[in-house]
């Protein structure tokens, strides 16, 4: 805080002076002002024209560009394109957690089935179950270990 004091005259209808900071009443002029809010308004609305000239100019270009709707699709009346989609994407009739617990319940199934491949030749289908519980009596099968490579 400084204990300078100010030549200031409280009271009278003078300005307060400083011997370092002066201030002249014609140094802020309201017609400078007025002049640069009127450039700002005029740079302000071209800017904004040209904005929406680009904006048209693209619209239009995008529009041209669009390819239009395959005359297969136009005649069906199809909103989707043709199957298969992706399931749980709009259009699709069937439930996803459904398609799942039916391909679960249809490979458990065909896992439990007894039936011939290859009746000629002795290949048959048994359950899963049935080949653990033989391979575990049997054991698998020997199978020849690969030839080492030699080192040179």
């Amino acid at each position: 805080m400084s204990t300078e004091t100010h030549n200031s005259s409280h009271g009278t209808n003078e300005l307060p002076v400083h011997k370092d900071v002066a201030f002249e009443p014609r140094d802020l002029s309201p017609g400078v002002i007025l002049r640069y809010l009127f450039y700002l308004a005029v740079v302000t609305a071209v800017s904004l024209l040209i904005c929406v000239y680009v904006y048209r100019y693209t619209t239009k270009l995008a529009a041209e560009d669009d390819r239009p709707v395959p005359p297969s699709r136009q005649q069906a009346g199809m909103l989707y394109p043709p199957e298969p989609r992706l399931q749980g994407v709009p259009g699709h009739e069937t439930d996803p957690q459904q398609d799942l617990r039916d391909k679960i319940k249809a490979d458990t199934e065909a896992n439990e089935r007894l039936r011939w491949i290859d009746e000629k030749n002795g290949i048959a289908q048994i359950p899963v179950e049935d080949a653990m519980k033989i391979i575990a009596e049997k054991g698998l099968p020997a199978v020849p270990a690969p030839p080492a490579e030699k080192k040179q």
